[in-house]
């Protein structure tokens, strides 16, 4: 399938991303406005403006709205904060719904505060995070259960953000990677796709996308050697993308190893949230095309765009076009080619 014959079956596509939904706080400030405070000496940071954006699942979130998705949806944890209600308004702004998160009290809502130079642009000072680093309340974690048992069988494509580095206090808690490990078989048809930061090799039955990092620490802690197969064989997954930057996508199934190449990017503006695009792309063109080649040159091209834009950048059906008219064909190749 062509490109644009890809993108035109995403609006009848419905995807829902499970997991760590957070808020992304982009202030800007002024050094001129910067001097030690009067009270306490300590130096403190003039912010002149500030912009939120959904982060971590819901720059997923984001990147699926933007390409078109017909109907895009979350499903986590929000704290019943003001960063909460920024979360939710920052969402709808872009026609994500939030319906089945739950909003709970007993948590703060997940949030990267970034700080970025005026003068420069460039994110210079230390990034202040609200994190969570207890279990998950038992009724938030139900309630979430609960909501991914009733919601599945209406969506298409399924995305799993597990974000948190934590040991605990995420949301993709052992007890909803289990109740994901249970549905994937039993629904076939659909994409069950997950990305995780630090758990990768404790997922089950469904795809599996480290980047190279995620996926050699995994083998090692298993393992104690680099291999790739085995680690696809202990996940029983049906297939595993590994993400490798500029050089492309290894692809681990059954029958082997193939490799995607990227189109080259001279100087990136922010590889921040590539990962996250290229997951949004690459999980709907598997679902329209169940090719896995052509999903990774898919979300190869999503990702050669984001890329090129500050923060969390997302692209357009309309840039996609113009970035595949630039790109050479992708090349499936042996990975020792």
């Amino acid at each position: 399938m062509t490109t644009a014959e890809i993108l035109a079956q995403f609006p009848k596509l419905s995807a829902l991303v499970v997991g760590d939904i957070c808020l992304d706080r982009w202030c800007t400030y002024d050094p001129a406005a910067s001097e030690p405070s009067r009270e306490t000496g300590i130096p403190r940071l003039g912010v002149v403006r500030t912009e939120v954006t959904p982060g971590a699942g819901g720059t997923v979130a984001n990147n699926l709205a933007a390409l078109g998705a017909g109907r895009v949806a979350v499903l986590g944890a929000i704290g019943q904060d003001g960063s909460g209600v920024e979360l939710s308004h920052a969402l709808g702004a872009r026609g994500i719904s939030a319906e089945l998160c739950v909003r709970t009290a007993a948590m703060q809502t997940f949030t990267y505060t970034k700080v970025i130079n005026a003068r420069t642009g460039i994110e210079d000072q230390p990034r202040l995070d609200f994190i969570n680093t207890t279990p998950l309340v038992p009724d938030v974690e139900r309630q979430i259960l609960d909501n991914l048992r009733m919601a599945v069988e209406s969506f298409d494509v399924v995305l799993i953000a597990d974000q948190a580095e934590t040991s605990q206090g995420g949301v993709v808690t052992p007890a909803v990677r289990a109740l994901l490990a249970e549905l994937a078989p039993q629904y076939p048809d659909r994409i069950f796709f997950a990305d995780s930061r630090a758990r990768i090799h404790l997922f089950r039955n469904i795809i599996v996308k480290p980047n190279r990092q995620e996926a050699e620490g995994a083998c090692r802690e298993l393992f104690g050697r680099l291999d790739f197969p085995a680690l696809l064989r202990h996940a029983k997954s049906p297939l595993m993308f590994v993400t490798e930057g500029p050089a492309g996508v290894r692809i681990v199934g059954e029958s082997g190893e193939t490799w995607v190449r990227a189109r080259p990017v001279a100087d990136p503006v922010d590889i921040c949230g590539a990962g996250d695009s290229f997951s949004a792309g690459a999980s709907l063109a598997l679902r329209v095309t169940g090719s896995p080649a052509e999903a990774a040159r898919f979300g190869n091209l999503v990702a050669s765009i984001t890329i090129m834009k500050k923060g969390t950048g997302t692209a357009s059906p309309e840039e996609v076009l113009a970035a595949d008219a630039r790109e050479p064909d992708a090349r499936e190749t042996n990975p020792g080619d």
